[in-house]
């Protein structure tokens, strides 16, 4: 594994939305979405403009951004405490192998902790080894007791 000097990881605010943008979009195309840089400019927009979610960006010191991570805030009531859904987790395919996806998932780990957070949670699609492997070897584990069941209200989309 390689390191990329001076990552720094960082909370994105407005001023960071065209950048987001295009990783979004690229995320989205990950999961066999179309490019859509309108929509995810919307979307993007409006989760900081409302505060609805969390989006750390990691970048080189020449400014240029190579992964984000969103949360989405929400809560458990077996607990009583705030959790954080991390639903999105993106790379760009030339800083992979490099540590950016460790030091995103520290940020949000952190970010959660500093939030008083009981726990971070995510999904991942069963055939996204590469992922699993990052998430497990920096403590994730994987639900043994749970399934998960999704309900479509509008078009399927996957995932």
């Amino acid at each position: 594994m390689r390191n990329i000097p001076e990552i720094v990881v960082r909370r994105a605010s407005l001023a960071d939305l065209d950048e987001v943008v295009l990783l979004f979009d690229a995320y989205r195309q990950f999961y066999g979405q179309p490019a859509d840089l309108d929509l995810a400019r919307t979307f993007i927009r409006e989760r900081l403009q409302h505060n609805q979610s969390v989006i750390l960006i990691a970048q080189k010191p020449d400014g240029s951004t190579v992964g984000l991570t969103q949360l989405y805030p929400s809560f458990s009531s077996a607990q009583a405490k705030r959790i954080f859904i991390l639903n999105d987790l993106f790379v760009v395919p030339s800083a992979r192998r490099s540590n950016v996806g460790r030091l995103l998932l520290q940020a949000a780990a952190d970010f959660g902790r500093a939030s008083g957070a009981a726990r971070l949670t995510l999904s991942t699609a069963a055939t996204n080894a590469a992922a699993q492997s990052l998430y497990e070897a920096v403590g994730w584990t994987r639900d043994r007791e749970f399934w998960t069941y999704n309900l479509p209200l509008v078009n399927p989309v996957s995932p």
